[in-house]
């Protein structure tokens, strides 16, 4: 998860976007920080995907053909 005041700037500068034009140097911070959220975002639901155990209606595992690594 993204620290606590990452996720507070992201949250100002888009209640600040919906007032008034934002400047190049927080359009660019903007953008920075949430790429660094998705990727955070993206990093946690995969770990969850992968924790993920498929069974037959015997409870045998059966494998994820499809499954990227």
């Amino acid at each position: 998860m993204l620290e606590k005041h990452k996720m507070e700037r992201i949250n100002e500068l888009a209640r600040a976007a919906k007032v008034r034009e934002l400047d190049e140097a927080e359009r660019t911070e903007q953008a920075g920080l949430r790429a660094e959220y998705l990727a955070k975002f993206r990093e946690g639901f995969r770990a969850q995907l992968e924790q993920i155990e498929i069974v037959d209606g015997d409870g045998r595992p059966q494998g994820c053909e499809g499954r990227k690594n």
